[in-house]
């Protein structure tokens, strides 16, 4: 029996459907990236990881007004730890896209020619190199002398290790050469070869400490170490492959090949299985010389990495989100095993979605060894679609389901077996029984419901469920949002135990209501606490009185607005009172309606949906937040609070920071995608349809109705010759 994807083609997909579905994933990879790149103790597989994105990102590709949620689509690792100092990272340290088939390489390579511009027999160049499965590490040379070094946390901040890294011997502490560069940030991977892995293990059994899961995770926990003593005793390796910021003078090469060779003469350390391709069949042939050759390595690589060579040309192509479009990472299959099933877990998420959890025999795989497994939701439990279609196939006309007691294949690809592939029929038990999946939330026994076309399950307690009220006021103050210093994890749940903190507002009177004379417990007296304790949370709290309005928005926790979106909202609308008053106004279209009856909704969900990159799904979120009283109380007590400043642009002081453009027509000077791609990198916002809010419309060979239209409402119209002379001074 052939186990298929358990997931619905996303094709097939409604937009409540796609976008109730994107909400959970951005949730679920946003938890796995926390355990990964902050806690160095992953609880999924890199190909789980992996298949998460890809369908995160193929949604988002079918419905490109859902892009931006969570903002996934924009952020890269997690925040970095506490305990280190935190570097800013002048330029960004991105994450790459992912490839997992030969077609998906070929695709790779012509999207790239499409793009540019390429004919189809111009020479295009790339460079192939191992994936190695370490710890991303950036190293600052000044006048040729390591200054600091720090880790990616979450792309644009990291944790600093300068003192760690200096005890690597590979890292050389002065670069040699006459065209080093006066500064250079120097990237890669910090890892450990397999040897050196099983010594260290061995040396932790018999001093009975614990040992190391995978390599992986003992080069960054290795690295990640208060004492440099601690890493200077671990044996580290370094491989370097890319760069940050370079000063003035630039880069030795013009290419991606020729500055690996220059580090390499530098003295760093470069994979010698790096090599130079002109066609996706060269690419391919070199993934399968490594993939035969991955197991005699001596070091753990999960794919092989493709960068267009030409410097120029990367620079062109640019970034697409949190990727840049010049590269691919091919990723290695996933390795399976077969295991028992012994429960399943039901856990509750933020948003109230019930998310089943498998709990497995521990088993070990590739020397890793694992205890659980994703279960997805209730209809894959159950083995079929959201159309009711079987996706693991039938036994008497019956879809295979999962029951507790099943031996079941579980897969692979890094570190953790994260889900559950398919039943091996012939050793069920015989007393193992059909799941019942709870109709009652298991964290406030309210009723658990499934919205028509939805495959998840949602609790419908609201406020009242302890799951989504701590997480709601744990969002509330995250990083990304308002960054309350001291109130983490621990701190929001015992607030909320002690009554102290129920909604957000609570935290900005929390000051007055310990120091009130009828405060039956202060603060500074409470388990945990103390004066200095209370006082220093007190003090990060005012701190937070005043925040940028994009993130406030996005603290409010409303469904499909993530970082994102956030911006995109607050860009057009500038304050929360112009954006609640749109909300407000809004007549959504309603297909009862007569056809004179706002069939497209009226002026002001007009203006929402039009709003670059939000959309309808999106757009009702908004409205349904904004008019619901109970937010809307909500709401005005936090804004008694607190005050909001307004968003930083993009970029200042040029000819169109703040606009909005409408490209339309052909171009001849550049692709679309560049001309957008330049807008925003110049401050602009660029938009799909012409308003009495646009400022700029670019209209090249061919433009159409929205020519016609920005003529009527008298906004100004750019040939692309006038476009690029505006830009450019």
């Amino acid at each position: 029996m052939n186990a298929r994807a358990p997931e619905i083609d996303v094709a097939k997909l409604t937009a409540d459907e796609a976008a109730s579905e994107h909400a959970r994933l951005g949730a679920e990879i946003a938890a796995h990236d926390k355990r990964y790149y902050q806690e160095d103790a992953p609880t999924v597989s890199d190909a789980a990881y992996d298949a998460l994105r890809r369908r995160y990102d193929a949604i988002e590709a079918e419905y490109p007004e859902l892009r931006g949620i969570d903002s996934l689509s924009e952020k890269v690792g997690a925040a970095p730890s506490a305990k280190f100092a935190k570097v800013r990272h002048r330029v960004p340290m991105l994450s790459l896209g992912n490839g997992f088939s030969d077609e998906e390489v070929e695709e790779f390579v012509a999207r790239v020619r499409r793009f540019l511009g390429l004919a189809a027999g111009a020479d295009l160049a790339f460079t192939a190199e191992p994936k190695i499965d370490g710890l991303s590490c950036s190293l600052r040379y000044e006048g040729g002398r390591l200054v600091q070094a720090a880790t990616r946390g979450d792309g644009f901040e990291g944790e600093d290790v300068t003192n760690n890294v200096r005890t690597i011997g590979e890292i050389p502490d002065r670069l040699k050469g006459d065209d080093v560069p006066g500064t250079v940030e120097v990237r890669g991977e910090v890892y450990m070869s397999h040897a050196d892995f099983a010594a260290l293990n061995e040396r932790q059994q018999a001093a009975g400490k614990p040992t190391f899961m995978n390599p992986r995770n003992a080069a960054a926990g290795s690295l990640r170490q208060l004492d440099a003593k601690i890493t200077a005793s671990r044996p580290l390796k370094f491989f370097a492959y890319a760069w940050g910021e370079v000063s003035a003078g630039g880069l030795p090469g013009d290419t991606q090949f020729g500055v690996i060779k220059a580090f390499a003469r530098w003295g760093l350390p470069t994979n010698p299985l790096t090599v130079l391709c002109h066609s996706a069949e060269q690419l391919l042939s070199h993934y399968h010389r490594i993939e035969e050759q991955r197991a005699a390595l001596g070091y753990d690589i999960d794919g092989v990495v493709y960068k267009v060579d030409s410097l120029a040309l990367q620079e062109r192509l640019g970034f697409v989100s949190r990727s840049p479009r010049w590269a691919l990472a091919h990723k290695f299959p996933a390795e399976r095993a077969v295991t028992q099933l012994e429960g399943i877990d039901i856990q509750v998420g933020r948003t109230g979605a019930l998310t089943p959890v498998a709990k497995l025999t521990p088993i070990t795989v590739g020397g890793v060894v694992v205890s659980n497994a994703s279960l997805h939701n209730e209809d894959y439990i159950r083995g079929i679609d959201s159309d009711g279609e079987p996706i693991r196939g039938t036994v008497d006309g019956e879809p295979v389901d999962i029951r507790i007691g099943d031996w079941v294949v579980i897969q692979r690809a890094g570190d953790v077996i994260p889900q559950v592939v398919s039943v091996e029929l012939q050793r069920r038990p015989k007393e193992a029984a059909p799941f019942a999946f709870p109709h009652l939330c298991p964290a406030c026994g309210s009723h658990a419901v499934r919205e028509e076309g939805e495959s998840v399950r949602r609790c419908t307690g609201g406020l009242i469920c302890p799951a989504q009220a701590v997480e709601r006021i744990r969002h509330f103050v995250s990083r990304d949002a308002f960054d309350i210093e001291g109130l983490g994890e621990k701190q929001v749940q015992a607030f909320y135990d002690w009554g102290l903190v129920r909604q957000p507002a609570d935290i900005f009177t929390l000051e007055a209501r310990d120091s009130a004379p009828d405060a039956l417990t202060r603060l500074k007296n409470r388990d945990g606490w103390g004066e200095t304790s209370a006082r220093n949370l007190f003090a990060a709290i005012a701190a937070r009185r005043q925040v940028p309005v994009n993130r406030f928005l996005y603290a409010l926790g409303i469904r499909h607005v993530g970082e994102t979106n956030a911006k995109r909202l607050m860009r057009h609308y500038g304050t929360i009172e112009a954006l609640r008053e749109a909300a407000l106004a809004a007549i959504m279209p309603d297909p009862k309606d007569s056809p004179g009856e706002h069939p497209k909704g009226n002026e002001a969900w007009q203006e929402l949906v039009a709003t670059e990159g939000i959309g309808a799904v999106v757009a009702e979120a908004v409205v349904d937040f904004f008019k619901e009283p109970n937010n809307e109380t909500a709401l005005d007590a936090l804004l008694a609070e607190v005050t909001t400043e307004p968003m930083e642009q993009t970029a200042t002081g040029g000819a169109v920071a703040g606009k909005t453009v409408v490209f339309t027509g052909a171009l001849e000077r550049m692709t679309r995608d560049e001309a957008k791609a330049m807008a925003e990198r110049l401050g602009a916002k660029v938009a799909g349809s012409v308003s009495k809010r646009t400022d700029y419309v670019v209209a090249g060979a061919d433009a159409g109705s929205k020519l016609a239209k920005a003529r009527d409402l008298g906004v100004a119209v750019l040939t692309e010759d006038e476009w690029l002379a505006l830009v450019q001074g």
